[in-house]
């Protein structure tokens, strides 16, 4: 069987750190091969009345409950398993799996990974249907974790309006998570992150019933006080310090810039605090950042940095990106439409988010579309990843038109979120899921109407500027 590989960032925000009171989770989903056919899709309310069994890795859990709604961003090719990855449900739970971390063989000597465990192929199908609060979403997958197991080290967000919370697996059975303050955010790399853990504190952390035995038996704790779960189960090796540490370091960079740290130092905290609110374009900004302004920008944009310097770290906007979302479940509004998952298919730099209600009948059909042919017209995913084919090798020739794009597409997002907001609260309950679901298909069409005026703009200036013109002299 096949190994299918990832390597993601996240960032998790409490809602006083953010400028309208949201709660946020967000997170790249990159992959080790350029192509991933993404889709976005709705899966409506039933009951559950199966086995569940994973064709990734044959994992087989009984489900038999009444579901509810629920959105995912699905790799198109189920053959490996369903890779549901993100997404919110009808309670505005809303839940992203997974990070892909890494624990240390000290601890994977005494609880080894579990072949047919739970894994990120089938957490979100085996939690988000079955919760009401992100509360309940840690202590089911925690639950599910104790009893199965787990095949990998992961990192797992969960939030709702209140509460935004971070699971992590260390070994084949231990967890814990930890609850993000409402002042803060937190940047998860691949590695493990969560630090000291107070187990005399529920409201901000849950863990594994065997967690605190495993450690003191085993002798794992390395700490001269208290409990960094971090430096018990993480790696931090020099492959973290150049991989995962610079996206942290940028991140809190951007956010809290008074503070001075390395970008390869192996002690940047898990949770920092902002210096100004932040709203969702400084999210999309990090999500889609290569560390701009800075010497290690492997676009060398503006800054002066060499070229061993701007290949340096590994960048988040990269080649692999495949699909970004940023899942939003805001207060000032009702429930009924409080959801938003902001989705970027393709690369994140070149891309725009697009803002989709989640309380839907269905999703746009080009989100649905995502075939191993590559037809730009009837999938979003491969309209996007065409456009990445075009801007890529002419970068600095088309960049502002790129990020003119962008601006275009979320300045219309944020209008059309505002208008959407006006005639939603006018809406009937029977009337509103339609309408939703409409309003999404019309902000779907229309950045898509936008990207194809630029793919045809870049197409033709290519054309234009084409090194191999010859033009015919007096004498032919």
């Amino acid at each position: 069987m096949k190994k299918r590989l990832s390597s993601c960032t996240a960032i998790l925000i409490g809602k006083k750190a953010t400028l309208d009171g949201s709660t946020i989770i967000a997170r790249d989903e990159d992959g080790y091969d350029g192509i991933n056919e993404k889709q976005f899709l709705v899966h409506l309310a039933k009951t559950y009345d199966e086995i569940f069994v994973s064709k990734y890795n044959g994992l087989r859990v009984p489900l038999h409950e009444k579901g509810c709604r629920w959105t995912s961003t699905p790799t198109a090719d189920r053959s490996q398993g369903r890779w549901d990855e993100q997404g919110i449900n009808e309670f505005n739970v809303a839940m992203s799996a997974t990070e892909t971390e890494m624990t240390n063989a000290r601890c994977l000597g005494h609880d080894p990974l579990v072949k047919d465990g739970v894994d990120e192929d089938a957490m979100l199908y085996l939690v988000l249907p079955f919760v009401k609060t992100a509360r309940e979403g840690v202590k089911r997958l925690g639950a599910l974790i104790e009893k199965y197991g787990t095949g990998e080290s992961n990192g797992i967000a969960f939030s709702d309006h209140d509460e935004v919370w971070y699971l992590e697996t260390g070994a084949g059975h231990q967890w814990v998570a930890q609850r993000i303050p409402d002042e803060a955010y937190a940047i998860a790399p691949n590695i493990m992150c969560i630090e000291e853990i107070d187990f005399d504190d529920p409201d901000h952390f849950m863990f594994a019933s065997t967690l605190r035995d495993f450690v003191s038996h085993h002798h794992l704790n390395n700490n001269l006080k208290g409990f960094n779960f971090r430096n018990i189960f993480g790696t931090q090796d020099e492959a973290d310090a150049y991989y995962n540490t610079p996206r942290s370091w940028y991140g809190q960079k951007l956010f809290t810039p008074s503070v001075s740290q390395s970008p390869t130092s192996q002690n940047i905290p898990f949770i920092q605090y902002p210096e100004k609110k932040l709203a969702i374009e400084d999210v999309q900004f990090f999500l889609s950042s290569h560390y701009n302004g800075t010497v290690y920008d492997p676009f060398g944009t503006y800054a002066s940095g060499d070229d061993k310097q701007q290949k340096k770290f590994r960048s988040i906007a990269l080649d692999r990106n495949q699909s970004s979302c940023i899942l939003q479940i805001r207060h000032d509004v009702p429930e009924s439409f409080a959801a938003i998952q902001w989705l970027n298919f393709g690369f994140y730099a070149y891309s725009p988010y697009v803002p989709f209600y989640t309380n839907i009948e269905k999703t746009p059909q080009p989100y649905q579309v995502a075939d191993h042919y590559v037809d730009p017209q009837a999938s979003a995913y491969w309209r996007f990843k065409t456009l990445q084919v075009l801007v890529e090798p002419r970068y600095h020739e088309f960049i502002n038109q790129v990020n003119a794009y962008r601006e275009l597409c979320q300045s219309h997002a944020i209008q059309h979120v505002d208008q959407c907001d006006a005639q939603a609260g006018e809406k009937s309950t029977a009337e509103l899921t339609a309408y939703l679901t409409r309003e999404n298909d019309r902000i779907a069409s229309w950045v898509l109407d936008q990207t194809d005026h630029l793919m045809s703009d870049l197409v033709r200036q290519t054309l234009m500027n084409s090194k191999y013109q010859f033009e015919r002299g007096d004498n032919l």
